[in-house]
């Protein structure tokens, strides 16, 4: 097994996991229920890759989650409306992106 994220946000670990479960990657989750000898400013959640194999794909596709490619806007064809990258469809017209 190999750790490929932690973080003190147990809310984006979960989120870590889930994108990763979801890419056919299997995990497990460490430290989930903390101990009573290590003061919990230590015990962040951890994400680790149950196939060693699979240590370079996780990071991969962690580190395009954090590191999202730059898009940009688009105008409409049908009209010619500015439409934020991430829109599939024009938001007043719901034409299709080009």
């Amino acid at each position: 097994m190999k750790l490929v994220y932690t973080n003190e946000n147990n809310i984006l670990v979960n989120h870590a996991k889930n994108i990763l479960e979801n890419e056919g990657v299997e995990v497990s989750l460490k430290n989930e229920h903390g101990s009573t000898g290590m003061h919990p400013q230590f015990m962040f959640l951890e994400v680790w890759v149950t196939n060693d194999a699979d240590e370079k794909k996780a990071k991969r596709i962690l580190e395009e989650i954090e590191n999202p490619p730059e898009t940009e806007e688009w105008v409409c064809a049908n009209c010619q409306e500015k439409n934020d990258a991430s829109f599939e469809l024009c938001w007043h017209c719901q034409a299709p992106a080009n």
